[in-house]
């Protein structure tokens, strides 16, 4: 949809951005360009906005229309149940929030028969409207029982009419911002067992009586309360005190005359009967959709930092999937991650199998020229870790640890199956084991980023919400780093800007049936990819091999001919160019400024010359954990220990120490300053260093902190 200049101002102020960055980067979302294609190569036309500012906007472009079609249903109920006026429609066309929208249309919302409706079906409606203006005279129920077509007492009359009372101060637009805002700001949270269930509750022994202002209740907190309301372990309410509620409805609604007394009971009725139920049903929606959003950033950003993790790059792999009864499961893989042999070893087991184990993992290594040893972190790790250590193997060879998280499912998915369709779960899952070492972003892309074990109450939030997040982050990541073309699976070119699945099968059937790509051109055979997509796909495509030097880089097609200028300008052919920093220091990049080309773009491309198809991800830097450290028996308070950090949330981060169960440094033994955030000192993956506070052997919990002591 297009934006109005008011809604262009709006997200602009509201976003620290200016109006023309916002209108053009609408423009050119409502063209179908992606956030990764407009943050990279249009930079110009928004101003070099970042993927945050383009995905705040895209973002609001969405709610716009959410709300744009949520009008056009008011309107149309409204014009077939004949109340449109033109100030109600006026009403509804200004108005940019979703919650203001239905309170001004709740008073002409059909409804299920209600009590109010049941008394103007009476005939009381007069008698309401007098009482509610409080006239002097408004009490004299015998008048208006006589004007009424059937015999209605005057306790029935009376109460009829205030329940028509209670509901229009339900309805009352003023009254309920006013009380939305109590609830905001007042409103406080209360959690009690349900008695009955409470011999299975104890996971929430912490609030079985808790009491707690929202305006301080943390994200994570809230999902878990509610988790367990759901589970019916807990009851929870949400509401501001009754006392101060009402006081506000007094003070609009009431005035000195013979009827206070009933305006009185109508309102406190219509409180507690209609607006308070109604207003903490959308409150805790509200909450819940802010505890979803802290959630599902927290998963997001831990998310990208496993994504970017450093790569080992193209090395040829050794990999096992530890395991004490079943053995090892080991594999090799070329450069290129290709299965190379697979077979299972036993080194936990008696001296006989560790010597056959020994000669195995030699052979091996001696045979596929193996340059690096990826094992699993899972159960057995560390004693396999040891052993491999111990089989006096070439010192020039990398031994590490690798997160295994999510192995499993991608060795029993579609995918897993597809790709190894005459092997086994094991074998598969100590590829994925090894493949994570050579490139994770290019092997976790074919796992469910639920199952890789970065989230944070990720099975209690919005699960659209969180799959939009996370598609996001991964599309994000891949197209920051590009992709190889010609190597590329894929789950991987789905994440590429402008293709999706059925781009990516047509390229890989095409690689399949013709070879290997030679130019970015050749793109242009693949069935269904046009011009649109080459567009918005090409430059995120790396061809290392190319007969074209600048394929193997990230400047766009489009400016291959500014490149090639350049060089004619300097009498250079384009691998001179791209191998002389010398000759590169020489360009008058300012001199090629254009209309369409500006600054921002032609350092984008100078960088590239210097290092085409650069990987924006850190070097890779190995890891060890303490030798002596195998168990949770083996450690004590006081310990200092390195440690890798596995998970990041809202109340601090998990550690892996090498024990097979991760300790929690919370937020407060992060830092010997306080920090509001614990993403402000650390980050997934990152490597620490520890100290224990405290083991409980029987919960199986470990406390460190990063403190110093």
């Amino acid at each position: 949809m297009s934006l109005t200049n008011s809604q262009c101002q709006r997200i602009a102020r509201e976003g620290g951005m200016k109006p023309e960055q916002v209108k053009n980067s609408a423009l050119l979302f409502e063209q179908g360009a992606t956030i990764p294609f407009i943050a990279r190569y249009r930079k110009e036309m928004t101003g070099s906005l970042d993927e945050v500012s383009l995905s705040s906007i895209q973002k609001e472009i969405t709610r716009l229309h959410e709300l744009a079609k949520r009008k056009a249903t008011i309107i149309d109920s409204l014009e077939k149940s004949q109340q449109l006026t033109d100030q109600l429609l006026a009403k509804i066309e200004q108005t940019e929030n979703l919650t203001v929208l239905e309170d001004i249309y709740l008073p002409y919302r059909p409804k299920r028969r209600t009590r109010a409706m049941q008394a103007r079906e009476k005939g009381l409606e007069p008698l309401a409207m007098l009482l509610f203006r409080q006239q002097p005279n408004a009490l004299d129920l015998s008048v208006h029982l006589r004007s009424l077509d059937q015999q209605i007492s005057k306790e029935e009359a009376l109460a009829g009419a205030l329940d028509i009372i209670a509901e229009q101060i339900s309805e009352h637009q003023y009254s309920r911002e006013q009380l939305r805002t109590l609830f905001r700001k007042k409103g406080v949270i209360n959690s009690r067992v349900v008695k009955k269930n409470q011999h299975n509750a104890q996971k929430y022994n912490d609030y079985f009586a808790w009491s707690e202002p929202v305006s301080r209740v943390p994200g994570h907190r809230l999902l878990a309360l509610f988790r367990g309301e759901s589970e019916k372990l807990l009851s929870v309410s949400i509401r501001p005190d009754d006392k101060r509620a009402l006081e506000i409805l007094y003070r609009i609604h009431l005035k000195q005359s013979p009827a206070r007394a009933q305006i009185e009971q109508a309102i406190e009725d219509g409180y507690k009967r209609l607006i308070a139920p109604a207003l903490e049903t959308e409150f805790r929606k509200e909450l819940k959709e802010q505890a979803d959003l802290e959630a599902i950033e927290v998963f997001s950003n831990n998310l990208r930092e496993l994504l970017l993790a450093p790569p080992l790059g193209q090395k040829r792999v050794l990999a096992l999937d530890p395991g004490f009864r079943t053995g090892a499961k080991l594999v090799c893989l070329d450069a290129q991650g290709a299965l190379l042999e697979s077979t299972t070893i036993y080194p936990t087991h008696g001296p006989k199998q560790q010597e056959q184990a020994q000669q195995t993992l030699h052979r091996l290594v001696k045979n596929h020229q193996i340059e690096a040893i990826a094992i699993g972190n899972g159960t057995a790790s560390r004693e396999t870790e040891q052993f491999v250590r111990a089989c006096d193997l070439p010192e020039e060879i990398l031994i590490t640890l690798v997160n295994e998280d999510g192995a499993s499912i991608y060795s029993a998915s579609e995918i897993g199956r597809a790709e190894f369709p005459d092997h086994d779960l094991t074998v598969r899952g100590s590829v994925s084991i090894g493949r994570r070492l050579q490139d994770p972003l290019a092997e976790l892309v074919k796992i469910d980023p639920k199952s890789i074990g970065v989230g944070q109450y990720q099975h209690d939030v919005n699960q659209k919400a969180l799959k939009t997040a996370l598609d996001e982050v991964v599309s994000l990541c891949v197209n920051r780093v590009g992709v190889e073309l010609n190597s590329a699976s894929a789950e991987l070119l789905t994440h590429v800007s402008g293709l999706g699945p059925m781009l990516a099968k047509n390229i890989i059937a095409y690689r399949e049936s013709h070879g290997p790509f030679t130019t970015r051109k050749e793109l242009h055979k693949v069935p269904r990819l046009g011009a649109a997509a080459f567009e918005q796909a090409a430059g995120f495509l790396r061809i290392s091999n190319s007969t074209y030097p600048l394929d193997a880089s990230g400047v766009h097609p489009e400016r291959y001919r500014l490149v090639e200028q350049m060089a004619a300008d300097y009498k250079l052919s384009l691998k001179e160019l791209m191998s002389s920093a010398n000759l590169r220091d020489k360009i008058e990049v300012s001199s090629y400024i254009t209309d369409e080309v500006g600054l921002p773009t032609l350092l984008d491309i100078m960088t590239e010359l210097e290092k085409p198809g650069r990987d924006p991800r850190a070097q890779f830097e190995t890891f060890t954990f303490a030798e002596a450290i195998n168990s949770i028996e083996d450690l004590h308070p006081d310990m200092v220990i390195p440690a890798i950090i596995t998970n990041v949330t809202k109340f601090g981060a998990f550690a892996d120490i090498g024990v097979h169960q991760d300790g929690l440094i919370h937020i407060s033994e992060l830092s010997d300053r306080f920090i509001k955030d614990p993403a402000e000192v650390v980050r997934v993956r990152q490597q620490v260093m520890v100290r224990v506070l405290s083991v409980d052997k029987e919960r199986k919990r470990i406390s460190l902190s990063m403190k110093k002591a």
